[in-house]
This record gives structure tokens, C-alpha cells and sequence, in this order.
């Protein structure tokens, strides 16, 4: 990354501990409140059923697009600081178990990564209809990895998802 230059970048957010919209809200606002990273649209909230470990709450999950001056390992590190924030501590819990905020970054830019603890884009982006339905909401058109949001939606089940109406 050169100096100054802007990234645009897609983040998932997820919860289901406490009040999963407000939280998730706050993380957003938290995430976005300097001037190195820009909020530039944000899915609707989506009701999901549990993922991974079954027998824990539903989730409430969504999208944004941010363009942001970070590294792909400074904004990770942003996302991490806003979760432990809004109570995460990723030493303690079960992998896919319930959380106040996961924040992921989905993809940055084009750029292709894989180090320890940051893999880009998100390996298990196309698995994912809890990521896939919001991340179409507002980039349907976007290619990533090759494939274009809206076809890979349609190719993952969405079943138990659903849209939330606007919370104001």
C-alpha cells in the first residue's frame, strides 16, 4: 500500500449477546469515528440463525463499505480493538460460539493476502448467506475472487434469514 492511498473495503459485522442491533450500531460508529476510515454504505440488519455451533442464540448480522487510508493489518487490528471494546475476548470464547461483535473484513481492494490471522478476501465468504445477503444488499455488482456477489448469493442457502426493517 503507497502512502494515502484509499482503500475500499467490505466488512461483515455479527452478534448475538446482548442487544445484538445496538451493539452493532455502536460498532459501526466506533469503527468509523476517525478520519482514516469513511462509512460509504451500510447494509440492512439481517436475523440469522446460529452458524457453526447450533445451540446458541441467532445472530443479527450486516455489511459496510468503508473506504479507509489503514492497511489491510491496520484495519484488522481497528476491527479487533472495536470488538474488545464492545466486550469480545476472543481468548476465552468457543469458536463460532456466541459474541457481542465480530467484526471481519471481507475484502480490501483486490488485494489477495494470506498471512496468520488475515486472510483476504475472507476464505469462507462464499459459504456464508449471513454475509453473502447483506454484502449483495450494497455491492451486488462487486467481483471478488473472480465471482460476482449476486451469483454467488444465489448459489448459497438463505433459509431462516431475514431483513430487518430500519431501526428509526
Amino acid at each position: 500500500m503507497t502512502e494515502g492511498h484509499v482503500a475500499q473495503a467490505y466488512l461483515a459485522l455479527g452478534g448475538n449477546v446482548g442487544n445484538s442491533r445496538a451493539i452493532l450500531d455502536r460498532a459501526v460508529q466506533l469503527l468509523c469515528d476517525r478520519p482514516d476510515i469513511r462509512l460509504t454504505a451500510r447494509s440492512s440488519d439481517y436475523f440469522t440463525p446460529p452458524w457453526g455451533f447450533k445451540y446458541q442464540p441467532p445472530f443479527i448480522n450486516l455489511c459496510i463499505a468503508v473506504e479507509t487510508t489503514l492497511s489491510p493489518r491496520d484495519l484488522l487490528a481497528r476491527a479487533q480493538e472495536v470488538e474488545f471494546k464492545l466486550g469480545r475476548d476472543r481468548a476465552h470464547e468457543k469458536r463460532w460460539g456466541p459474541r457481542t461483535a465480530d467484526i471481519d473484513i471481507i475484502a480490501y481492494d483486490d488485494v489477495t493476502l494470506d498471512e496468520p490471522g488475515l486472510i483476504l478476501p475472507h476464505p469462507r465468504l462464499f459459504e456464508r448467506a449471513f454475509v453473502l445477503l447483506p454484502l449483495a444488499e450494497i455491492a451486488g455488482d462487486r467481483v471478488i475472487a473472480g465471482q460476482s456477489l449476486r451469483e454467488a448469493l444465489a448459489k448459497v442457502d438463505s433459509t431462516g434469514i431475514e431483513r430487518l426493517p430500519p431501526l428509526r
